[in-house]
């Protein structure tokens, strides 16, 4: 199986889900299961069919983190230094409206794009991967061609 790049801090975010899942949710539903039955018919009891479908929720998210973190690749973004490449944080200035944009490329698993976490397979990423500062580069967006230039690398 591919490895799954991803910084220490995505890491421990999906570490303390998978606990929260297993020490606080789990047992929670297990309870809220036991409580349902014993309200008598199961085939007419919403709250029995609810709560063992969040189950079924429940321990597919366990399964898919516990998957995801057996595969990870924690890189640390602080040992790297030079042009572009994972864990980045890039500082950008769209050419065209002068706004700039700080992002910093992340796994899959751990980006989040109001946060400024920028997933390392979306186009503007792997259009960065490689460039240095003062480097401009052209984006293909769904919202047209974007241009930005490199304004500062930093690997924090």
């Amino acid at each position: 199986m591919e490895k799954i790049p991803m910084t220490r801090t995505g890491f421990a975010v999906l570490e303390t889900e998978l606990k929260s899942l297993k020490t606080e949710d789990r047992p929670a539903i297990i309870q809220a299961i036991a409580e349902a039955r014993e309200l008598g018919d199961l085939s007419e009891n919403a709250e029995y069919h609810s709560a063992r479908e969040k189950q079924s929720f429940i321990e597919g998210r366990i399964k898919e983190l516990e998957g995801v973190i057996s595969l990870a690749d924690v890189i640390e973004p602080t040992s790297l230094s030079g042009a572009i490449k994972f864990g980045a944080t890039v500082t950008l200035v769209d050419e065209d409206t002068d706004e700039e944009k700080v992002w910093q490329i992340v796994g899959e698993y751990e980006a989040n794009i109001e946060a400024g976490l920028l997933n390392i397979k979306s186009p503007i990423a792997r259009a960065l991967i490689g460039k240095e500062d003062g480097d401009s580069v052209e984006v293909r967006t769904p919202g047209g061609l974007r241009s930005y230039e490199v304004l500062k690398i930093e690997y924090i």
